[in-house]
C-alpha cells in the first residue's frame, strides 16, 4: 500500500484507493501501474496491487460511485444503507440507466425522475468523511413500489416497513404520510407508485390472506449452506440473499427483476437431458431436482438439503487409470439382456430427484468413483465424475475425439481435468470419463468453489451461447479476473488452440471462470479462467465438415491468421511481444504433440473410431503447418 507522510505532524497516512485528480496525478498513477505497484480498475481508479482488491472496492464503493457519477445520488436500498447491499450492488439514480461492474461491486443506475426529492448524508470510509446526496424518505418509499425495477427489489419487506413507520412518525398519521408521499408522486407522474405507497400506508391486514397455490419457495444452498431463497409467485421469480451468519462471497445475482438469476439458468438441463425430463419448464425442473453443478443444491424443504451428500473427491481418477484407460470397475448403465436402448437406461437414473442435473446438449451422466475404483451412477452419492458415452449416427467416436482434444490441450500447456477412456459393456463403443475440477478434493479441503460460464457472466440465455465474440469474453474476463493479464493471455492461447484443432463448439457455455474463496471470506480470493473442458475437433463428424469457429475473433470465424490474434490481444491490453511468444509456444507444443500422441489401447474403438481419430490429427497438422 502506498503511504504519504504529513511533515507537520510526522504522520504516515495509508491510501488504499487512488483517484486521478483527487488523490494522485495522472502521470504518477500511470507510472505506478506500469511498475506493478498499482492495479487499474477503470479509467482514473487505481488500487494497491498487494491489497485485497475486492474488499477495497466494496469498502469504498460510495466514494468510487461519486467519482464516476458526480451528479448521481444514492437511491433505493443504498439510500438506506449508505453503501452497497450484501450482494455487492450499489444503487444510484442519475441521468441515464446503466450498469458498471468493478470486481465484486456492481453499480446499478436508473434514470432520475423530473423532480427528485433529495437529502444530504455523510459517508465515511478509511479515507475520511464526505457528503453525498440520497433519495429523501418520501422518494425512497416511492422507489420501493416501482414496477419491474431492480431498485425496488433491493428494498425488502422489513426495510419497507421501517420506512413506512418513519414517515408516519414524521407526519403524525398514516393518512398524513400518504398525502405527503402522494404530493411527490404527482410531481413526477409516479401514479402507480403513489397508489402502491398509499395502499401500504393505509392497509388493513386480512386475518386470512389468500395464497396462490402455484406459488412456491425454494431454498438454495452452496456447499451445503443455505445462501438464499428463490421464490416464484406464479408470475415471476424473486431471489433474496440469506444471512448465513458467517461471511460468504455472493454467488447468485438477479440482474433482471422477475427473471431467474443467470447463474441458476446456467445450471438448468439442455438438449438431451431436457428431452429426458420431457421438456418441463424451469419451474418444474427446479422443483423436480435437488443437485446441480458448482456445488449448488435446491429444494422446497430445507431439511432435504441437509440429507444430500456433498460433492467431494474421495479418490482421484489417476489412481484408477493407466495410459489413458480407466482400470476400475464400471457399474453404470448399460444395455440390458433384452437389448434395451442405452439412452433409455441412462435416462432412468434421472427419475431420482437427487440425481445431479447437468447442462449441455451432449449425452452425459453424473457418476461416483469410490476408493475401491467402482464407478456407479451418482444417486445419493457424491457427484465426482462425468460420463460421456458414445453417440449414434456417425458420432460413435465422440469420446475418442474429446479425449484427444483434452490430451492435446494438456500438451499445449493448458490446465485440463483428469480424463480416461472406458471400455464399455455390451459391445458399446468406448466412453469418456472426466473428473470434476469445481469441487473439493478431500475432507480437509474447506474451499468454496463456484464455476460460472460466460453465458451467465454476460447475462445471456443459454440459446445465445454462439452470439458472443472473443473480444466480448476478454472484456468481461478483464473486469472479473483476479489475475487479468495472465488470464487474458490464456484466453488468446485458448482461442488459438480452438482454431488449430478445428473446435467449432468453443461457445460461451464451454468457457467459464472458476471462483474460489476460503472459509469465512466475504469475497472470492481467486477468480480465474477455468481449465479447458468440452474441447474437440467438430469437423470430423457428419454435417460438420465445414464447421467454423463458434465465436468470432477480429470479426472472423474462418481463415484466422496471427494478425487476428494480435488484434484481440491489443484490445485486451496485452503486449504484442508476449502474445507472439505465447502463439509460438502453443504452435511448437502442438506440433510435437500431434506427431507423438496415440490413442490408448482398448479392445474395441467402435465403428470408424481409429479413422476418425486419424482424420482429427490430420486436420490439426494441416492447420498448424498453414498457420506457422
Amino acid at each position: 500500500m502506498l503511504t504519504f507522510t504529513c511533515l507537520k505532524h510526522a504522520k504516515v497516512i495509508k491510501v488504499p484507493l487512488h483517484l486521478v485528480g483527487e488523490t494522485i496525478d495522472k502521470t504518477r498513477s500511470h507510472y505506478l501501474a506500469e511498475t506493478g505497484k498499482l492495479v487499474q480498475l477503470m479509467r482514473g481508479i487505481y488500487v494497491d496491487a498487494t491489497d485485497d482488491i475486492d474488499q477495497t472496492v466494496l469498502a469504498h464503493a460510495v466514494r468510487i460511485a461519486r467519482y464516476l457519477y458526480p451528479n448521481a445520488y444514492l437511491s433505493a436500498a443504498s439510500a438506506v444503507l449508505l453503501g452497497p447491499t450484501r450482494d455487492g450492488c450499489l444503487y444510484l439514480t442519475g441521468q441515464r440507466g446503466q450498469r458498471t461492474r468493478i470486481r465484486a461491486l456492481e453499480i446499478v443506475q436508473n434514470k432520475a425522475p423530473g423532480k427528485a426529492s433529495l437529502a444530504p448524508a455523510v459517508v465515511a470510509d478509511s479515507m475520511g468523511e464526505f457528503s453525498v446526496n440520497v433519495s429523501s424518505i418520501r422518494q425512497r418509499f416511492l422507489e420501493a413500489f416501482r414496477l419491474r425495477s431492480e431498485h425496488a427489489a433491493s428494498i425488502d419487506s422489513s426495510t419497507r416497513e421501517a420506512i413506512a413507520a418513519r414517515l408516519v412518525e414524521e407526519y403524525g398519521s398514516p393518512k398524513a404520510a400518504s398525502d405527503a408521499v402522494w404530493a411527490l408522486a404527482r410531481e413526477n407522474d409516479w401514479y402507480r407508485e403513489g397508489e402502491g405507497a398509499e395502499k401500504f400506508l393505509l392497509r388493513h391486514p386480512s386475518t386470512a390472506p389468500a395464497r396462490n397455490e402455484a406459488a412456491f419457495d425454494l431454498t438454495v444452498a452452496w456447499h451445503g449452506v443455505p445462501i438464499g431463497n428463490l421464490v416464484h409467485d406464479g408470475f415471476e421469480w424473486r431471489w433474496s440473499q440469506t444471512d448465513t451468519g458467517t461471511p460468504m462471497p455472493p454467488v447468485i445475482r438477479q440482474t433482471v427483476p422477475g427473471k431467474l438469476p443467470p447463474f441458476i439458468v446456467s445450471l438448468l438441463p439442455e438438449g438431451w437431458l431436457e428431452a429426458v425430463l420431457k421438456g418441463r419448464d424451469e419451474r418444474a425442473v427446479l422443483r423436480s431436482g435437488t443437485r446441480y453443478m458448482s456445488n449448488i443444491t435446491i429444494a422446497e424443504n430445507r431439511s432435504e438439503l441437509a440429507a444430500l451428500p456433498l460433492d467431494v473427491l474421495t479418490t482421484r481418477l489417476a489412481e484408477h487409470a493407466a495410459a489413458g484407460v480407466f482400470t476400475g470397475t464400471y457399474a453404470g448403465p448399460g444395455r440390458s439382456a433384452m437389448e434395451q436402448d442405452f439412452e433409455r437406461n441412462l435416462a432412468l437414473i434421472y427419475a431420482h430427484a437427487d440425481t445431479p442435473r447437468l447442462s449441455g446438449v451432449q449425452i452425459k451422466a453424473p457418476m461416483t468413483l469410490g476408493p475401491d475404483g467402482k464407478l456407479s451412477a451418482s444417486i445419493g452419492t457424491p457427484f465426482t465424475q462425468i460420463l460421456k458415452p458414445a453417440g449414434t449416427g456417425g458420432f460413435e467416436a465422440l469420446p475418442l475425439v474429446e479425449w484427444l482434444g483434452l490430451a492435446l490441450a494438456r500438451e499445449a500447456g493448458f490446465t485440463v481435468p483428469a480424463a480416461a477412456l472406458i471400455a464399455m459393456p455390451d459391445g458399446m463403443p468406448p466412453a469418456l470419463l472426466v473428473e470434476r475440477f469445481d469441487i473439493r478434493t478431500g475432507a480437509d479441503d474447506h474451499r468454496l468453489l463456484a464455476m460460472e460460464d460466460f453465458c451467465s457472466v454476460l447475462d445471456l440465455a443459454p440459446d445465445a451461447k454462439y452470439d458472443g465474440t472473443i473480444e466480448r469474453v476478454a472484456r468481461a474476463l478483464k473486469a472479473l479476473s483476479s489475475s487479468p493479464d495472465e488470464d487474458l493471455l490464456i484466453l488468446v492461447k485458448r482461442a488459438l488452440f480452438g482454431w488449430l484443432i478445428a473446435d467449432g463448439d468453443m461457445h460461451l457455455k464451454n468457457m467459464a471462470v472458476l471462483k474460489i474463496a476460503g472459509s469465512g471470506d466475504p469475497a472470492f480470493r481467486s477468480v480465474r479462467l477455468a481449465p479447458v473442458y468440452d474441447t474437440l475437433t467438430t469437423r470430423v463428424f457428419p454435417r460438420f465438415e465445414h464447421d467454423r469457429m463458434a465465436l468470432k475473433l477480429n470479426g472472423k470465424d474462418e481463415r484466422l491468421k496471427r494478425a487476428d490474434f494480435l488484434g484481440v490481444s491489443a484490445i485486451a491490453g496485452l503486449r504484442a511481444s508476449d502474445t507472439n511468444a505465447a502463439i509460438d509456444d502453443v504452435l511448437q507444443r502442438m506440433q510435437a504433440a500431434v506427431a507423438a500422441i496415440t490413442l490408448p489401447k482398448l479392445p474395441d474403438y467402435g465403428p470408424s473410431g481409429e479413422a476418425t481419430v486419424n482424420r482429427t490429427l490430420e486436420i490439426c497438422e494441416e492447420r498448424i503447418v498453414s498457420f506457422a
